[in-house]
């Protein structure tokens, strides 16, 4: 029962407010109380009792505490002994007793006697904040726990509940046996049982029982309160006291940063299979069986759990994330018809054929999942409609509106997933992120959804009620100036938002769970935040590229063909003005590096957007895009493949000019590929004929034709798995596709009659030098068949022809292509180079045919 009255004393008293909730001994009080409530003429005739504070012992001797209560002008005498107390005991006041030590024999015979008794820091607590004593008929010695609930779980020793209690009580606080709503705080002993699950689910502080001990060694302080984060952080109980944890199916650095973050959050681990462990934590994407037999007493969970545990700074309840074994035959991919062998060529070419054609079909698919949130997207009006003869400009423009499509849900997906989730309040135990933080994270993302979801919808209609006369660059020409106002806000800062990130993550464990929880969800794709943030920065290029592309698919009487240039023209000029302080000199150093490295480089190459990520020596396995045993090098852009080969010697190099120290370039360009020209990777399998080798299934935008790009690397220092994931990633980046893996298909190499058997013999190498030569004087002379001595005769004329060539007309050639593109908006698009009519210049010389094109 609780005891609100409050007792109004005449000039020179104080008035006395009853703050405890929790209170069985004031029963007889209450009711008074209430009687006294109920006829006031009562309460008139009712003598006023005056509170009066005694001095116990120390306290009397503490100027301090006098000075207070002179000031709160509150009676006051002192006392040395309770035989004292006999004369100076009076009906006219309420004794108040105050005692220093809360332990000694004083104290326990006040406390006996029922009197009140209160700590030297109530009063001064209360003359600091001129505040009435506060009604406490258990002793108070601080509030430094006032209008805090507490419940306790877990503790089997009544002796050190007893006295946990107690102390509570001391410092103002109120104990419940039951936990409800009204509980704020929960002392727990374990991480189990009811009160635990609640008290988590609730969002309820979970506290240590060092908690209350530290706080009470804390009593004398003014101004501390218990409650305060800075001082309550310190003793909340982690997630995973009392577990002890092993990791499944994660690779070594993801494992090692898991088993420390487990030790900062309070648990402990142990390797798979140990008996003492609590809890396996399994990557569910990658184990697809226990190595054992689990126990009963074993939590078996996905890596969710771990992550969730450590947001909501509390052990997860473990039923919810219990690890299922998955369905394996569910797992096979339309690639599995690669594995079936059959004994006939022309079977082997049907086959070859039909899979090919699958791959094409399913990378038609919509490439990001359909999981967006409803509040970001709206459905598709129609279907969009196939004209019955489909042009080049429809398929362009069909995928313009595809990116754009997919863009939107990923800005969606940043929106709902991340940005809305760290902006609600009453976050489980507190804000994971500062507002500041988070504003400097994600700028002007809404913004910038915004005008795309504007620009999706118009586009849709334009595509669904297709006619060629209708005009695309009018719709970028409608948003110019939103784009202009939204995107430089964000792209200007994106470097600091990386770095948020990136120092969020390491100083803030809440923070660093809530990424790995997205993160594994399927409407990331896997990606960080960083990766998906950085996809308004690659937006604008990507768009001015198509638009290019469209235009040159464009009739010159078509009235979109100059909309489309003033459109390309306003796109380019947000692209300068959000780029020009944005440039990277060791990002175009490289660049430059391809440039000078490749001989007849294109010059659309350097780009302000472009940065090079990977290069990667190869050998062609097959006929395209060079002759099969030649040394190939991949230089891997952002958004485009450079392929080059090796320059045979036969030809030469040229020189460089005097005074420069520019070595000759050793490489031949063959082709500049759009990474959106890349439909399919194909990772094939070892086997004692095929070492290291894959392939690329290649589509252009314009053609029906898919061709087969198949090479062996030859660098150790990068593993193949590395590469292909690398590679996918960028290709997934540059259609704006989130799910990358999907882009990644197991093969067989006997499926794509791929194999490396005769790349290393002494013979091969020597066959292949013989057919390149005699190719090459074949291109300089005739097609015809050439005599032996002739052979010889052009092919030493072949030689110093090249050799006596002077320099400086290939020098001047490359730098009026590095002049020519040092603007952005003179870059035109990489789709320039055509891969069909590449093929069809090479036609002339290939011995067989290409059996890989479909």
């Amino acid at each position: 029962m609780a005891d609100n009255s409050i007792l109004t004393s005449t000039t020179g008293r104080t008035s006395l407010a009853d703050s405890s909730i929790f209170d069985c001994k004031v029963t007889e009080i209450s009711k008074e109380n209430v009687f006294i409530g109920s006829a006031s003429y009562v309460e008139e005739e009712m003598p006023q009792i005056e509170t009066r504070m005694i001095l116990v012992q120390e306290a009397g001797k503490q100027e301090e505490l006098i000075k207070a209560l002179k000031e709160i002008k509150v009676p006051f005498v002192k006392m040395e002994s309770l035989e004292e107390f006999e004369g100076l005991d009076s009906p006219e006041f309420e004794n108040v007793f105050v005692v220093t030590d809360f332990q000694d024999s004083v104290f326990n015979e006040l406390h006996k006697t029922d009197y009140r008794i209160v700590g030297p820091p109530v009063i001064l607590n209360c003359a600091q904040k001129g505040e009435p004593l506060p009604f406490s008929c258990r002793p108070l010695y601080c509030t430094s726990m006032m209008n805090l609930v507490l419940c306790f779980t877990g503790f089997r020793k009544k002796e050190e509940l007893v006295r946990l209690v107690t102390l509570v009580h001391h410092m103002g606080g109120v104990i419940r046996k039951d936990f409800n709503s009204k509980v704020t705080h929960l002392v727990a002993n374990c991480t189990q049982g009811e009160k635990f699950r609640i008290a988590v689910s609730l969002g309820t502080p979970i506290m240590k029982s060092e908690w209350i001990y530290k706080a009470w060694e804390r009593r004398n302080e003014q101004d501390f309160s218990a409650s305060v984060d800075d001082f309550k952080n310190e003793f909340k109980v982690p997630p995973f006291q009392d577990c002890i944890l092993s990791f499944l199916g994660f690779s070594d650095e993801e494992k090692t940063n898991m088993e420390e973050m487990t030790k900062m959050q309070g648990g402990n681990c142990l390797p798979v299979g140990d008996e003492r462990c609590t809890h396996l934590v399994v990557e569910e994407n990658i184990v697809k069986e226990l190595p054992f037999e689990p126990s009963k007493k074993l939590y078996v969970v996905k890596q969710e759990w771990f992550w969730g545990s450590i947001q909501m700074d509390a052990r997860a309840g473990e039923t919810m994330y219990l690890y299922e074994k998955a369905n394996t035959p569910e797992l096979k991919k339309s690639v599995s018809l690669l594995s079936l062998n059959t004994p006939n060529s022309n079977r082997k070419r049907r086959r070859l054929k039909e899979t090919l054609a699958q791959l094409s079909r399913e990378t038609d698919m919509s490439p990001f999942p359909p999981q967006t949130p409803k509040s970001c997207t709206k459905s598709s009006k129609n279907s969009t409609p196939v004209p019955s003869k489909q042009s080049a400009r429809w398929q362009v423009a069909k995928e313009l509106y595809q990116t754009e499509s997919n863009y939107v849900n990923i800005l969606a997906t940043i929106i709902q997933l991340f940005q809305v989730p760290l902006e609600e309040e009453g976050q489980r135990g507190g804000p994971i992120l500062a507002p500041e933080e988070i504003k400097t994270i994600f700028g002007s993302i809404p913004d910038i959804f915004d005008v795309h979801m504007k620009i999706k919808d118009d586009l849709e209609d334009l595509i669904v009620n297709w006619d060629e006369s209708k005009s695309i660059g009018d719709i970028f020409l409608k948003y110019s100036k939103d784009l202009v106002k939204t995107y430089p806000p964000f792209v200007n800062f994106f470097e600091m938002s990386k770095e948020t990130i990136i120092k969020c993550e390491k100083q803030k464990p809440r923070f660093h769970a809530f990424l790995k929880i997205n993160q594994a969800k399927p409407e990331c794709g896997r990606q960080s935040l960083v990766e998906l943030l950085i996809r308004p920065v690659q937006r604008l290029p990507s768009v001015a590229l198509l638009l290019n592309d469209l235009r040159k698919h464009t009739a010159e009487e078509n009235p979109d063909k100059g909309t489309l240039e003033k459109a390309i023209g306003s796109l380019k000029e947000v692209m300068t003005h959000i780029n020009e302080d944005k440039r990277k000199t060791e990002a175009q150093k490289q660049i430059f590096d391809v440039v000078y490295e490749v001989d007849g480089c294109p010059a659309n190459l350097l780009s302000s957007h472009r940065s090079l990520v990977q290069r990667v020596e190869t050998i062609s396995l097959g006929e395209h895009p060079c002759d099969r045993g030649e040394q190939v090098t991949l230089f891997l852009f952002n958004d485009c493949l450079e392929i080059a080969r090796k320059r045979h010697k036969v030809i030469g190099t040229f020189r460089s000019p005097p005074g420069h120290t520019r070595p000759p370039a050793s490489l031949k360009h063959v082709h500049l590929m759009p990474l959106s020209q890349i439909k399919k990777v194909l990772d094939i399998r070892e086997t004692e004929d095929c070492h290291n080798a894959f392939a690329l299934l290649v589509r252009p935008p314009t053609e029906r034709a898919n061709v087969l790009l198949s090479f062996q690397m030859t660098s150790e220092e990068l593993p193949k798995e590395n590469w292909l994931k690398m590679l996918c990633r960028h290709v997934a980046n540059t259609i704006c596709k989130a799910d990358a893996e999907n882009l990644i298909y197991s093969a067989d190499p006997e499926s794509f009659e791929v194999n490396t058997k005769d790349m290393d013999s002494t013979l091969s190498r020597a066959s292949r030098a013989i057919k390149k030569t005699s190719k090459k004087v074949t291109r300089a002379f005739s097609f015809s068949k050439t005599p032996k001595r002739a052979l010889r005769r052009a092919l030493m004329t072949s030689q110093s022809s090249v050799e006596g060539r002077s320099p400086s007309s290939n020098d001047k050639h490359v730098m009026s292509r590095l002049s020519s593109t040092s603007s952005l908006a003179g870059i035109p698009s990489p789709s320039l180079i055509s891969l069909p009519s590449f093929f069809e210049r090479r036609s002339h010389t290939l011995s067989r045919s290409t059996t890989h094109l479909i």
